[in-house]
C-alpha cells in the first residue's frame, strides 16, 4: 500500500486538484501583473508633457533654458520667475520666447512666444492665419475661435484695422485643446507701438501642480 493510503483513485484526484490550484493561482498572478503593466502603460501614455520645440515643457527654469540654448536660442535674461531668449521659430525669424515658472516652485509650466511686430493690418493678420493654419494641420480645428473687432461698425481699411489693435479693440484668437496642455495663438498688442501675433503653451500636467500649489496659498 505504501504511498497509496486513500487508493490510486483518490490519489490522482488529488493530484490533479493541487494542480488545478497552482494552475488557477498563477492565472490570477499573471492577470494581475498584465493589469497592473497595463494600468501603468495607460498612465506613462497619458501623462506626457505637452511639448515645445520638441522639448518637453517640464523641469526647473535653468533646465529648460539650457535645453532652448542648445536649440540655437539665446538666453537675455531672466526676471520674476521668467526667462527671456531670442531666436528663430516656425519659420519666423528673431522671435522672442518667454519661458515662465512660479517663484514660489521652480517648474516651467507655461512658454510664450511673440513674433517680430508688425506696422500693417495686413502683414499681422497674414503673420495670425499662417500660424493658424499650421496649428491646425498638427492639432485639428481649434475648440475656441474668436475673431472680431469689438466696436460698433467693423473697421473697413488696413489704418482703422491696425488702430483697433493698438486700444485694446481686436479679439483675435485660436484656442487648441489637446490631452497634454492648451495652446492659445492671438492678435496681441504693447502699448499703441507694438503690435504682434502672441503664440502660448500651458502644460496640463505642470499647470495643475502650478494651481495646487497656489490654491495651498489661499
Amino acid at each position: 500500500m505504501g504511498g497509496e493510503f486513500f487508493g490510486a483513485g483518490v490519489n490522482n484526484r488529488i493530484k490533479n486538484a493541487i494542480k488545478l490550484k497552482v494552475n488557477n493561482n498563477m492565472k490570477t498572478r499573471i492577470l494581475t501583473l498584465i493589469f497592473a503593466l497595463t494600468a501603468m502603460l495607460t498612465f506613462a501614455q497619458t501623462s506626457k508633457h505637452l511639448s515645445f520645440k520638441s522639448t518637453p515643457i517640464d523641469g526647473t527654469l535653468d533646465e529648460y533654458v539650457a535645453k532652448m540654448k542648445q536649440n540655437g536660442f539665446t538666453h537675455l535674461g531672466t526676471e520674476n520667475g521668467t526667462a527671456l531668449l531670442s531666436g528663430d521659430f516656425a519659420g519666423y525669424k528673431s522671435c522672442i520666447v518667454g519661458v515662465s515658472t512660479l517663484k514660489q516652485k521652480d517648474l516651467v509650466h507655461k512658454i510664450a512666444v511673440i513674433f517680430p511686430e508688425k506696422e500693417t493690418w495686413s502683414t499681422l493678420f497674414n503673420n495670425y492665419s499662417d500660424l493658424k493654419e499650421m496649428l491646425t494641420e498638427k492639432y485639428g480645428k481649434p475648440s475656441d475661435i474668436l475673431e472680431k473687432f469689438d466696436t460698433y461698425t467693423p473697421p473697413d481699411n488696413d489704418d482703422s484695422k491696425m488702430y483697433q489693435v493698438k486700444f485694446d479693440r481686436c479679439k483675435f484668437h485660436s484656442i487648441y485643446e489637446t490631452e497634454n496642455g492648451t495652446i492659445e495663438l492671438s492678435i496681441d498688442h504693447d502699448g499703441v507701438t507694438s503690435c504682434y501675433v502672441r503664440l502660448a503653451y500651458f502644460d496640463k500636467i505642470n499647470s495643475e501642480i502650478i494651481k495646487e500649489k497656489a490654491k495651498g496659498d489661499l
